[in-house]
């Protein structure tokens, strides 16, 4: 296997600039497309070897979950949102070709628009096909369009800035809680296998159980002992926009997802759910300094716009995660957890 971060996602310009640095990716991890799609499924994904193929073949962007497994599948999964951040960028018209991608408070925060068969975005631009907006068009007209975004951007830098720092307020107020965060804002700290912990109570992760009155038949996540509970591992999916699928693999249930329940006797919980498709995301949350929950991260729900908390705001073995109302770190805690690679 070649040095993976040799290659940075930021480099590409455009869709096709885009699918061969993806090329140059599969051709440094030395893997197959029958070796990639094998390590997909390890990993929890589903990347068919014709798919990919066919992704490779065209100059068009793919979709994110299947960009997702491609390259956890190569190895470089602690880059995963970096691959899906550049790729937005170029979807919005915003490709740069420099390594690293420079801060732009005022960036969108909504992520692309899907097209209608949610298929590969159209990445060529030329008249008679679907073209992204802002997609790489002649010399004299991009620079136009480039030195115009430019000045915008100048323009409304100040009001980003504070937009960006006053955005957790709004978020309590329910002025905008379910939209996505922008390209780079708080992100996890990993994706991948990992643990999730309560803050202060390393020894305790969050995995499956019963709630303690019994009053449900099915598993429902509650903090017990790490040692204890090998299984289900925990699988941080990125889901695209700073959002994240919390994913439970067990050897004999299978791949769950974690959902947060609407009604019934243990509404506000979450269970581990097949459809993923339909399953609760969560927004990572860093915590403030100062806290006393430094490195940790809070679980805003999407949709629900609230936050994972613990039943009787207690953190202790069999204590069930519920969905609550978000609230400063002072205040609760049991909100943060520490998420930690597997």
């Amino acid at each position: 296997m070649g040095n993976l971060r040799e290659l940075s996602p930021y480099a590409a310009e455009d869709a096709a600039g885009f699918v061969e640095s993806m090329r140059r990716l599969k051709e440094l991890s030395g893997m197959t497309f029958r070796e990639l799609e094998e390590q997909a499924g390890r990993n929890g994904d589903v990347l068919a070897r014709s798919t990919l193929a066919d992704v490779l073949r065209r100059d068009r962007l793919p979709r994110p979950d299947v960009l997702a497994a491609f390259v956890r599948a190569c190895g470089d999964g602690q880059r995963v949102g970096d691959w899906l951040d550049a790729r937005e960028r170029i979807a919005e018209g915003g490709g740069r070709g420099v390594d690293a991608p420079a801060p732009s408070p005022a960036a969108s925060a909504s992520p692309p628009a899907p097209s209608g068969d949610d298929e590969e975005v159209n990445a060529v631009g030329q008249d008679g096909e679907e073209a992204v907006p802002g997609a790489s068009t002649p010399g004299r007209r991009r620079r136009s369009v480039l030195a115009l975004a430019a000045v915008a951007l100048l323009l409304v830098a100040g009001a980003g800035v504070w937009a960006w720092q006053s955005g957790t307020e709004d978020a309590r107020d329910g002025a905008s809680d379910d939209a996505p965060v922008a390209n780079g804002e708080r992100r996890a700290p990993v994706d991948g296998w990992v643990t999730i912990r309560p803050a202060g109570h390393a020894g305790l992760c969050l995995t499956d159980g019963r709630d303690r009155r019994g009053a449900y038949d099915s598993a429902v996540a509650v903090h017990l002992p790490c040692a204890e509970v090998p299984v289900p591992r925990t699988y941080l999916e990125p889901a695209g926009a700073g959002l994240y699928r919390i994913q439970w693999h067990h050897p004999e249930l299978g791949k769950g997802c974690l959902t947060v329940l609407g009604d019934g006797p243990v509404k506000g919980m979450l269970e581990p759910r097949d459809d993923c498709a339909n399953a609760t995301l969560f927004r990572p949350e860093p915590a403030p300094e100062g806290s006393g929950a430094a490195g940790a991260y809070r679980f805003r729900t999407v949709p629900g716009a609230q936050c994972v908390g613990t039943a009787d705001d207690s953190v202790a073995e069999g204590v069930e995660a519920v969905q609550e109302p978000c609230a400063d770190a002072g205040d609760s805690l049991d909100q943060y957890f520490v998420v930690r690679a597997d």
